[in-house]
């Protein structure tokens, strides 16, 4: 496992970490033991860092994650999210007094005095010109509530506003080889000010997996079925925002640029580790053969610069396009 500075908080984390989304709900069917298993597999192998969110299974995996803190002995981090409990999400309910009922939530299920890194869980875009919600964050972190926070963000708009704020430690945001442009200017801003990047959604809700086809199905509670065309949260966080078939036909142009001895989705993962700005990815994992395969990619040898062009010219044809300024 290799291991990166996140922010200015001082710690360093697993370059590849754990989402865990997937573990929650919206992703299809999950099993808790299974899931134990896969946490317990991560920590074996050297991850340090766990994503989470108050609404990933209405407080499940937090309390999976609370679990593993009660089973193991190692230390690791934890960041959750809130935010997305409101409804209507609207930027006029960041108020004090709801970010405070979420923190004590969320800390009740993690069963912790303070809470690693709270992000803001991809609020509406006015909520990053509300200075007043980063100052109920600062006195949170003065309160002993959260150690640090940061934003989870769809919008590099969003990125670029949020990282004004002094108390910032971290930009979470969708970063893969279908959605390319935070690498444009928003990692040189997070470089210059020490702010980490949490690329989520690492592996395009799966399609980077290399293992869809046109005939694959989703179940009935998996987001990759109900929500291609936003209907219940943004479009962008189911296949990147990609169309189905087009994120397909791209993959398929990718395989022959895979390694020998790689999966594409290892591949996928050292694409993101290539550039220095990000602290790690955090792809998904509901089974410990799952998590093992892509933390091998922690440790792969860097992509050549001729893969590297190849799959620019993949994401030129076919995504940018359809995404590149959507986002």
């Amino acid at each position: 496992m290799q291991y990166r500075p996140l922010g200015r908080t001082g710690w360093n984390i697993s370059t590849v970490s754990f989402g865990a989304w997937a573990i929650g709900g919206t992703w299809g069917a999950v099993d808790d033991a299974d899931s134990m298993a896969a946490l317990h597999r991560a920590l074996d192998l050297g991850v340090n860092f766990f994503d989470t969110a108050d609404v990933y299974g209405d407080g499940r995996s937090e309390r999976l994650l609370a679990r593993l803190r009660q089973e193991r002995s190692e230390p690791f981090y934890v960041a959750t999210k809130a935010g997305r409990r409101l409804d209507p999400h609207v930027a006029a309910g960041f108020t004090r007094a709801n970010l405070t009922a979420f923190v004590e939530r969320s800390l009740q299920n993690l069963n912790t005095e303070a809470i690693d890194l709270l992000q803001l869980h991809c609020p509406p875009t006015e909520v990053f010109y509300m200075p007043e919600v980063f100052g109920v964050l600062d006195d949170l972190v003065a309160a002993g509530k959260l150690r640090h926070y940061g934003v989870s963000v769809e919008k590099v708009e969003e990125a670029l506003k949020a990282i004004e704020y002094p108390g910032v430690q971290s930009v979470q945001i969708i970063y893969n080889l279908f959605r390319q442009r935070p690498a444009e200017l928003l990692f040189e801003q997070t470089q210059k000010r020490g702010v980490g990047i949490l690329a989520r959604l690492p592996l395009s809700s799966g399609l980077l997996s290399g293992k869809m086809t046109a005939q694959s199905t989703f179940g009935a509670d998996d987001h990759r079925g109900f929500n291609r065309e936003g209907a219940a949260f943004d479009k962008g966080e189911t296949f990147s925002g990609l169309d189905y078939h087009v994120g397909l036909q791209a993959v398929e142009a990718m395989r022959p640029l895979v390694p020998a001895g790689q999966s594409m989705a290892q591949m996928a993962l050292r694409w993101i580790q290539m550039h220095p700005a990000v602290t790690c990815t955090i792809p998904g994992g509901k089974t410990p053969t799952q998590v093992a395969d892509n933390v091998a990619a922690a440790d792969l040898p860097p992509l050549s610069d001729a893969t590297m062009q190849a799959l620019a010219d993949v994401y030129a044809r076919y995504a940018k396009p359809l995404v590149h300024q959507r986002w």
